[in-house]
């Protein structure tokens, strides 16, 4: 999955879902399921993107004891999805057990989802996370701590910030995946993000994977504006 651009559909409900895929045809895409799409549409919306061929990261965010994110990661894996997501400030009992649910989960001779971990949230400033997390060390102390973290658990990777991924690179290793909402064009809005960078930005930070969501679905031009990505992200000269 490295170099690959995510696409999130925040949508309500799966008739905004095939609403917005229909323009692309039979273009395979790396999709983002979160709560929002789950709760409403369950497995099923899962089921419908499979059948069409385009990878699928489940993105839930789990953050619970052990035995109940286990139990969780045992199911999901049934699904066919290729990534799904924890927490990290669950602990790493907690993400061992998500990783082993994972594995006896997954159905013989399919392969295991990547399991990667949420660090801190691109909406989060290091103000607010010293405020209202008291963690009192600076923001990339506490993402790098996270990465460091997960990988002790066997974890694939984390989410983060592409201003975090070349150090967590650097420390962690180069096979860790780094997967990196929070991605603009120059000329984007910011919107409730705040620690943004654009596809240059990201892929010259060595991240794995980009996501993007709204300045992709909510665009004039869906379809040009993923293009517009890709190429950005791809380093492909227009």
């Amino acid at each position: 999955m490295k170099n690959s651009l995510i696409v999130a559909l925040d949508f309500a409900n799966k008739q905004e879902v095939h609403q917005f895929l229909e323009p692309f045809g039979n273009e395979q895409l790396f999709v983002k399921v979160g709560m929002e799409l789950f709760y409403q549409e369950g497995p099923s919306i899962v089921y419908e993107l499979k059948e069409k061929n385009h990878q699928v990261f489940l993105d839930l965010k789990l953050h619970d004891i052990p035995n109940t994110v286990g139990s969780a990661m045992r199911g999901l894996a049934k699904l066919g999805v290729d990534l799904v997501n924890v927490h990290a400030a669950g602990g790493k009992d907690m993400m061992m057990a998500a990783l082993e649910g994972l594995e006896v989960g997954t159905p013989a001779g399919f392969v295991r989802p990547k399991c990667i971990a949420v660090t801190q949230l691109t909406s989060t400033s290091e103000e607010q996370m010293n405020r209202e997390q008291l963690i009192n060390v600076s923001l990339e102390q506490s993402v790098l701590h996270y990465a460091s973290l997960a990988n002790s658990a066997g974890l694939d990777g984390v989410v983060c910030s592409s201003h975090e991924a070349s150090i967590i690179r650097e420390q962690v290793g180069a096979d860790f995946l780094t997967v990196t909402p929070g991605i603009r064009l120059a000329s984007d809005e910011v919107q409730d993000q705040k620690r943004v960078a654009t596809p240059e930005f990201a892929r010259g930070a060595g991240v794995s994977a980009i996501v993007v969501g709204r300045s992709i679905t909510r665009a004039e031009d869906s379809v040009q504006s993923y293009h517009q990505y890709k190429q950005a992200w791809e380093g492909v000269l227009k």
